[in-house]
């Protein structure tokens, strides 16, 4: 599913009530495991587990092919309903590479969760983004599988 030139949205109608999917989204102690791309690594901070909010910044060890990390900064957030976080990477990647939005919005139907994932490089760098653009079906794969494992992760239990 597109839903705009620099978008990739994928969904998935999930088992489980908004509100634990929402609470794993927001504890990014848990990225690694929700992480369809296998990139994430572990977040950068040794604090622990904290739930994120409007505003946030939380780092993330990542590794493709090369070990790196990003900052991420909370843009979008309405309790159980929506998380979106813009991901910026360091200097000197930061004039190519950074800036692109991952987006959740939740949606309660009839005892389950429709939860809708975007990447949104609308707001990348713009000298980066018709490269970034070349990544949109592997994002789209990486997206579903993401979506899958926040479904086997909250249906556990």
């Amino acid at each position: 599913m597109r839903s705009a030139p620099d978008q990739v949205t994928v969904q998935r109608l999930i088992p489980a009530p908004a509100e634990a999917i929402f609470d794993l989204l927001a504890d990014p102690a848990r990225h690694h495991e929700i992480d369809g791309s296998g990139t994430v690594v572990a977040p950068t901070s040794s604090r622990g587990a904290r739930r994120l909010g409007l505003g946030d910044s939380f780092g993330m060890s990542m590794k493709w092919g090369v070990p790196y990390s990003t900052r991420n900064v909370v843009t979008e957030f309405e309790e159980n309903r929506r998380i979106a976080w813009r991901t910026l990477a360091p200097a000197p990647l930061d004039k190519l590479f950074t800036g692109r939005t991952w987006r959740y919005e939740l949606e309660p139907r009839d005892g389950a969760t429709l939860v809708k994932e975007t990447w949104d490089i609308s707001t990348e760098a713009w000298l980066g983004r018709p490269a970034v653009r070349r990544l949109a079906d592997l994002t789209r794969r990486n997206m579903s599988a993401t979506l899958e494992r926040i479904e086997a992760v909250v249906t556990a239990a």
